[in-house]
């Protein structure tokens, strides 16, 4: 019993290891990739630790197979998190840069908030947390590409 309970145990983890978002940290490689790749930028502010809505949309959306997929072949994706809990800070260095695009782009504070760029960092969009299926959210974040 112990071991069929391990074995689930250890697939469930693994299957959620295995679908990982690749996030980019940094706006000025965000940039350059998006360039380099002719690619949009999704923008996410997020605190990842305490905004319920944030932690939907990461589990419902951002976390998927489906949309990890998707989002390697059509997106850069851009991070900005604002965790509160001293255990998940940042380096002071990476707290600025995302303030700095918090007064850049999200100057209402909302979270969770999701901003579409194009890939000189002009905003084609702006969106956040709706309970909608991922084929649905990534018509939307669609919708705002030219």
């Amino acid at each position: 019993m112990k071991a069929t309970f391990f074995l689930i145990l250890s697939l469930f983890l693994f299957k959620n290891a295995a679908i990982s978002q690749n996030w980019e940290t940094d706006f000025e490689i965000a940039k350059k990739t998006a360039t380099e790749q002719n690619k949009p930028i999704i923008l996410v502010f997020q605190g990842s630790d305490w905004c319920a809505p944030c932690i939907k949309l990461d589990r419902e959306i951002w976390s998927t197979a489906e949309f990890d997929t998707y989002s390697k072949e059509h997106y850069v994706m851009l991070q900005a998190d604002f965790p509160r809990k001293s255990k998940n800070k940042f380096s002071e260095a990476q707290q600025q840069q995302n303030n700095a695009l918090a007064e850049k782009y999200n100057t209402q504070g909302y979270f969770p908030f999701v901003v579409i760029l194009d890939k000189n960092g002009n905003v084609l969009g702006e969106t956040g947390y709706e309970k909608t299926t991922v084929s649905n959210y990534i018509e939307k974040l669609n919708s705002f590409i030219k």
